[in-house]
């Protein structure tokens, strides 16, 4: 790791943070300690730092904004990439093609400054674009299949593509990423409509309202623990079992929204995934229905 290390500042790759506290990059606030973060300048570093993470045969994982993952407590024995500096944003008409390293909720306002209807459904939602492709995060009945037309991404032989949106094959909270985690997204195409700037921008005030009042946006937690299930809500089969406020540890299921759970008082990552599987188990239990985790487990084998 150490001579790792040294080629990747010798090549100057990017900014470099060793031993990172990986509870510091993940909207839970829990996990261990990463051997290093690396935040590559641009495409070309990318592919110089995949090189030298195949020559030494190093474990890493690509985070964006940390609000999809429960990482485990241990020490993680690799390292962490940062697309942060993929951040840039262009509009041309109705399309926007932006970097995977920027804000959803950033670009969701940005469109609507711009009069583009389309991304509201956005708003909310904590995550990067990178991210976002790769969950296919949505709310309101949208999601980024719906507007994604193209991804450019970074292959496993390190060859830079561009997918269609078929190719892509997204589904709900779901897409041809997740399943080749090899990949890597640099950047999407987005294509939106035109709308009234001041409406948009009304919805997504009003939708920002409507998540204060409902979500406990005030705790650390990574927003949806569960998928719903087809013609229910997950929420709601929880909140029937009278499990809001159910506390492992300092984990607890949010008293505001049942589908949440929160870092309530220092919780470890253990207490957060025992409530989970806690809950999981509970719903299979009374329903015969299988709760499927949104969010992804990392560092647990």
């Amino acid at each position: 790791m150490n001579e790792f290390i040294k080629e990747v500042e010798h090549q100057k790759i990017g900014k470099i943070i060793k031993n990172a506290k990986i509870k510091k990059y993940t909207t839970y606030r829990v996990g261990g300690i990463a051997k290093a973060i690396i935040h590559p300048k641009n495409i070309d570093k990318l592919i110089e730092l995949v090189n030298l993470i195949k020559k030494y045969n190093i474990k890493y994982k690509v985070i964006g904004n940390g609000s999809n993952l429960l990482f485990s407590d241990k020490e993680f024995d690799g390292i962490l990439i940062k697309l942060d500096a993929f951040d840039e944003v262009n509009i041309y008409g109705t399309t926007i093609v932006v970097g995977a390293g920027y804000s959803l909720v950033k670009l969701s306002l940005l469109a609507a400054k711009h009069s583009l209807a389309g991304l509201e459904f956005a708003a909310g939602i904590p995550g990067t674009i990178g991210g976002a492709v790769f969950m296919n995060a949505g709310a309101y009945r949208s999601d980024m299949g719906y507007i994604v037309t193209k991804v450019k991404v970074l292959t496993p032989s390190l060859e830079v593509l561009e997918l269609t949106n078929k190719e892509m094959d997204f589904h709900y909270r779901s897409s041809y990423l997740q399943k080749h985690k090899d990949y890597i997204c640099l950047e999407a195409t987005i294509e939106l409509y035109r709308g009234r700037r001041d409406a948009l921008e009304e919805v997504i005030k009003d939708r920002r309202k409507r998540r204060m009042e409902s979500q406990p946006l005030n705790y650390p937690s990574a927003g949806s623990v569960f998928r719903n299930p087809e013609g229910y809500f997950a929420g709601k089969l929880i909140e029937d079992l009278n499990l809001k406020g159910k506390r492992v540890g300092g984990a607890e299921v949010s008293k505001k929204h049942a589908n949440f759970i929160i870092n309530n008082k220092n919780a470890s990552a253990q207490d957060i995934k025992d409530l989970i599987e806690y809950v999981q188990n509970k719903v299979k239990e009374k329903y015969d229905i299988e709760l499927k985790i949104e969010q992804e487990f990392v560092n647990w084998e």
